[in-house]
Order: structure tokens, then sequence, then C-alpha cells
């Protein structure tokens, strides 16, 4: 549509061009003394034309030739810019690829040859607004490759230099380059296993940058190998919650870490402390309920205390029996019998144990705790009896044993020697295998 627009206009100016030239009768005269020149206006309009075209045609033509060494000048500019492009491209390739001797060399190659653009640019060269962060970045690029190949002293000169250059040239895109330089310092801290120094570096970050995945994965790692297992807990929620762990990597990094908060405390105060502090999600999970009233029997021997920590995982696993594994079952029948054994008879918890013996018959380790509640409350006879079916079955060596001594307790409680020695000796083997 637009060509046939051009060309209506074009046949348009024709012919307007040939009426207007073709009725003409004027005449242009001339007066050079002592001649009369007499010209058609049409030749005259016409040597106008011809003599601007010609006059902006040679003028056109001396600004390109005086600006030839300027062009030159640039030219050779491009050509030193695109070289430092290529070589840090190749450093980056290089880098990536483990060729990391190649890699420093390349960024040094950078790094000269933004120099000497530097030094042979005059002002009115057009300089490129991105030469400070890509000299940064190359700094960067051969810091990485020098921590790599363990060398230190080229690795920190390389760092400090890029530090000083972003502060320097404040801008959006050297923040993003000083953000990188710490990110980096804080890694390499990590790989020295420096965990203050990778904290010092975290810390400095600013705000929106601290609580980006990948530093919140070091500071992570910074804390674990800090042993300040609290800050990690927190740190670990913070990711989970980013999702960066899968479900199961979560459940079982949270937990690894409760309990190491747990281990932190030094008495039942500050354990206290360090439970009132874990998610209620984190205090339904059955090895952090478990270590916590083991670690408060240690350390206060207060039944009383691990008792509301115990009883709900008792309900969970006598009401949904695929709740617990077996082996978190021995452990709970395990701090069951020695809380109990703490504290004045309870008819309500051996009414709860026989219940769950009942509905449970298969699991030897209700019956052993129904044993062992039974000889607290001064039953012999059926703590007898249900410790005789269950020592044979158990499985757990320090539940076996604690059966055969309190059978052997029993039997001397009744004078019968015999039996007392039979089931000593008997503990006394598990112990020793």
């Amino acid at each position: 549509m637009r060509a046939a627009l051009w060309l209506v206009a074009l046949f348009g100016v024709a012919v307007a061009s040939a009426l207007l030239a073709g009725g003409n009768q004027s005449t242009v005269t001339v007066f050079w003394a002592p001649y009369r020149l007499d010209v058609s206006l049409n030749l005259a309009l016409a040597v106008l034309v011809l003599v601007f075209i010609t006059v902006h045609l040679a003028w056109r033509a001396l600004s390109a030739l005086l600006d030839l060494p300027h062009q030159a000048r640039r030219w050779r500019l491009q050509q030193k810019e695109r070289a430092m492009h290529a070589a840090f491209l190749d450093a980056l390739t290089q880098w990536m690829s483990g060729r990391y001797l190649r890699a420093v060399k390349s960024a040094q190659q950078v790094l000269q040859l933004e120099e000497l653009l530097a030094t042979t640019r005059t002002l009115a060269d057009p300089a490129p607004r991105h030469a400070q962060q890509l000299r940064a970045l190359a700094h960067l690029m051969a810091a990485e490759s020098a921590q790599a190949l363990r060398d230190r002293e080229t690795r920190d000169t390389h760092f400090q230099s890029a530090l000083a250059l972003a502060e320097q040239h404040p801008g959006e895109a050297m923040r993003e380059a000083l953000d990188a330089a710490k990110l980096g310092a804080a890694r390499w801290s990590l790989s020295d296993r420096d965990a203050p120094q990778a904290l010092h570096w975290l810390d400095s970050l600013p705000l929106g940058t601290a609580r980006r995945t990948l530093s919140l994965r070091m500071r992570l790692k910074a804390t674990r190998l800090n042993r300040q297992y609290a800050l990690a807990l927190d740190t670990a929620r913070l990711l989970t919650k980013h999702g960066a762990f899968t479900a199961t990597a979560a459940n079982s990094l949270v937990r690894e870490l409760a309990i190491a908060s747990l281990n932190d405390a030094h008495d039942n105060t500050q354990l206290q402390r360090a439970w009132d502090a874990l998610e209620p999600h984190e205090q339904a999970l059955p090895e952090v309920v478990l270590h916590a009233a083991q670690r408060m029997l240690y350390l206060s021997g207060q039944a009383e205390s691990v008792m509301p920590w115990l009883t709900p995982l008792w309900n969970r696993m006598v009401q949904q029996a695929d709740s617990c594994t077996p082996a978190i079952r021995q452990r709970v029948v395990q701090l069951l019998s020695h809380a109990l054994g703490r504290m004045p008879a309870d008819a309500e918890w051996l009414a709860s144990i026989d219940r769950a013996r009942q509905v449970y018959p298969r699991w030897v380790e209700l019956q052993y705790l129904s044993g062992m509640v039974c000889w607290q409350h001064s039953l012999w006879g059926k703590a007898q009896q249900m410790l005789e079916l269950a020592a044979p079955q158990l499985t757990d060596a320090e539940l076996q044993r604690q059966a055969w001594r309190t059978l052997a307790q029993l039997a001397e409680h009744k004078e019968e020697t015999a039996r007392a020695q039979m089931y000593w000796k008997r503990a006394a083997e598990v112990a020793a295998a």
C-alpha cells in the first residue's frame, strides 16, 4: 500500500513539473559587463539544483576525508573491545571446563585490554557503559580460578581489586558485582572450613541478597560448621519455605538440627527453653521427642517433666499403628519404663498399657512395658508372667538385659536362688553379646 501511494505521488509530481515547465515562457538575464546572457527560467533552475547537489556532495566527501583518522581510531578501539569480550568469554569457558590456569591468563588478558582501552581512549571516543563491570567480573573470574588452584595470594589480590573497584564506581551493576564477590568470599571461607569468616561475609550482604537461596544455603553450612545449631535451624526453616529441599530431605535436616540444638542445653532450664523454641510440627517428630525426654532424664532426672512430651507420642503410637517404626516403639517403651519407674504408682498408666497390650498382642515391647509397670506396682506375679513372655523375644539388647535383670530381682525377692542365678546369667550373656 505504501509503495502504491509513493508511485501515485511520483506521477503527480511529474505531471505538475511538466505543466510548469511546458507553459513557462519566463527568462533570466545575467549581466556580466560587458556581456549579457539570457537563459530560460527552467534552465536557470536546473543549473541551480545541479550546483547545490555538486556542492553538497563535495562537502560530504571533504567531511568524510577529514573524518578518516577518527574513524580509524574508533575502528581500532572497537577491535580491542571485541578482543576484550572474546578473552572474557574464553576465561568463562575455561573456568567452567576446569582449565583454571588458562582461565586466570584469559582474565588477566581482559584486564590488560581494558587498561589499554582506558589509556588510549580520548574524550571524543565513547566508552562502553559496562567497562568497569566487565573489569570487576574479570577480577572475580581470576579469583575463582585461583581458588580452584589453591593459589590464595593471587585469589586475594584479585578479590581486593574487585572490592575496591566496586566501591569506586557505585551503581546497580557494580552492587551486584560486589554481592557476587562477597558470596564468593563466603564460599571460599567454607572451603577452608573458616565458619566465622564465612558468616562475616554473609552478614555484610544486603537484606535482599542475604535472603536468597544461595546465601541461605551457605549460611546453613556455616552455622552448622560453627556449631550454632539454633541459627542453623532457623535458616533451614527459611530454606524449607523457599522450597530448597524435598519434603523428605527437609524433615531429615530439621530433625537433625532440632536434636543438635537440644544437645546444646546443659541444664533442664536451657533444655526447656530449647524445646519451647521448636515449632509444633518439630515437637511432634518422634525422634525429637524421644531425644528431648532422654536428655531431660539425664540432666535432671525429673520424670514429671518428660511425661507431657511422651504422652502425646504414646497416644499416637497406640492409636495409629503405622505412625512409629519398631525401633521408635522400643525407644518409647524404654523411656516410659524409666520415667514411670521414677514416679509414684499410677493406675491410669497401668490400665492404658494393659489396653494397648490387648489391642496389639504381637508387640513384644508392650509386654515388657506392662511387666515393668506391674513390678513397680508390686504386682509380682503378673510382672513375672509378662517379662518371661517378653524377654526371649525382645530384639533390643538393652530391653532384653533389663527384662532378665528384673526377673532375677523378682526371683531373689521370692528367695528362688537357682532361678535368680539363671536370670542373672542370661542378663550377663546379653550384655557380653
